[in-house]
């Protein structure tokens, strides 16, 4: 396996995660009436944030939102990146190690506040990320 290939099944996965992620939105498992009321007062508590009105609800809505077009991008980049790394893999080594470690302490969060499919989906990112960098050792091109 070669670090492109590893690098594409990590952009997969992440846009596989951000459209997981963008179908749930907007991302409230409670439907019953204590969920319910929780919502309706993160809609009507109305607020300055440095010069605009907003809610709560617009805080977690648009941070929902921006989580998916961050990992949008992210699988995007990746994806480039493949491409790249079938000239000059060594070269991309530096920021395979940023996505990897971005993606181990996302790992982290997850299991620490969220639940187990975007763990596990982070955890496969993070594992292609390592295997990528290990492979990306030589300035070598990639053989087709």
């Amino acid at each position: 396996m070669t670090t492109s290939l590893w690098l594409r099944i990590a952009a997969l996965v992440t846009l596989l995660q951000c459209a997981g992620h963008t179908m749930g939105m907007p991302w409230t498992p409670e439907t019953g009436s204590q969920g319910t009321a929780v919502i309706e007062a993160m809609k009507s508590l109305r607020f300055d944030a440095l010069g605009s009105e907003r809610t709560y609800w617009d805080f977690y809505l648009g941070f929902g939102l921006v989580i998916s077009v961050y990992l949008a991008g992210q699988g995007v980049v990746l994806w480039l990146m493949a491409g790249l790394a079938k000239r000059d893999c060594a070269r991309l080594r530096p920021i395979i190690a940023v996505f990897f470690v971005s993606y181990a302490l996302s790992a982290v969060v997850l299991w620490r506040f969220f639940f187990s499919v975007p763990f596990f989906m982070a955890i496969a990112e993070s594992l292609s990320l390592a295997l990528a960098f290990a492979l990306a050792r030589s300035g070598e091109p990639e053989k087709a």
